[in-house]
């Protein structure tokens, strides 16, 4: 099982838009790998809409997008003028890729098996994993869903603006932190960093004495 900070499998993937190796396809670019059961499905088909609608705001965070289920590159392919059609746009082409994982071999090294949902042939299906991999090919997020339960992509890029955020300073995002929202300092950082690299500061005070909420204005 791949863990936070672990190095991404660099898979060999056939999809929608040919063969290649994961990592030459993420380049130099922050990657979101998400999976779902199958296609031409309900729920499936609101979240890869979704995808269709945000794929510009993730794009601005230089992030790219590659969807995978158990159906083949020629069903996938069938399924994408519905996912435009509901996500309401016409447009040529589509957003980004599907990867064909038939065989199950990326679907069971990640771990994204669903016990409870088959397929006709009674085979396991994917459940909706949802991985985010940086620049570096490191994981940095990993979560999954059941079949039943359908993703708040906002959500997803929400939390991809918080680690790109923290990445670049030393701060860490509050619960229900939005962009442009106060940040909080991280605990690592010394009182005398504080000074310099944080002049507005707020601490706030608790009954304990101890001075460990420490929010900022987000950096930009």
């Amino acid at each position: 099982m791949v863990k936070l900070g672990d190095t991404f499998p660099n898979f060999f993937i056939k999809t929608t838009v040919g063969e290649m190796y994961l990592n030459d396809w993420i380049g130099d670019s922050w990657a979101i790998l998400f999976s779902h059961p199958a296609d031409f499905t309900p729920v499936c088909t609101t979240e890869l809409a979704r995808l269709v609608q945000l794929h510009e705001e993730f794009s601005k965070r230089n992030c790219k997008l590659i969807a995978l289920s158990c159906d083949s590159k020629e069903t996938h392919l069938k399924w994408l003028n519905d996912i435009k059609v509901y996500a309401g746009t016409l447009q040529e082409g589509f957003p980004y890729p599907i990867i064909d994982d038939e065989n199950r071999d990326i679907a069971i090294e990640l771990q994204m098996i669903d016990p409870d949902e088959k397929d006709a042939q009674g085979l396991p299906l994917t459940a909706r994993a949802v991985f985010i991999i940086d620049p570096k090919k490191k994981m940095r997020l990993s979560i999954l869903y059941p079949a039943t339960t359908g993703r708040s992509f906002e959500e997803v890029l929400r939390v991809l603006d918080s680690l790109q955020l923290c990445d670049k300073h030393k701060v860490a995002t509050p619960e229900g932190w939005k962009n442009g929202d106060d940040v909080m300092v991280q605990p690592s950082v010394s009182a005398e960093e504080l000074k310099s690299s944080f002049p507005s500061l707020t601490i706030v005070q608790l009954p304990s004495g101890k001075q460990y909420i420490r929010k900022v204005p987000q950096p930009n």
